[in-house]
């Protein structure tokens, strides 16, 4: 399946490998455990489109 980075609608970016998620990494910024997505892309109504990378193994 290889490496993936997917940025979540309205949400994180997700790093899988071979299917599974591997980390959950903040993007709208307002996290309080940073570089790491603790949910508060809910409380601060973040938006963004989603969009898939497939990283080469």
């Amino acid at each position: 399946m290889g490496k993936v980075i997917k940025s979540v609608k309205n949400g994180p970016n997700l790093v899988v490998v071979d299917g599974q998620t591997k980390i959950a990494l903040c993007r709208c910024g307002q996290s309080s455990k940073k570089p790491m997505c603790d949910g508060t892309h809910h409380k601060v109504n973040f938006q963004a489109e989603e969009h898939e990378i497939k990283l080469d193994d």
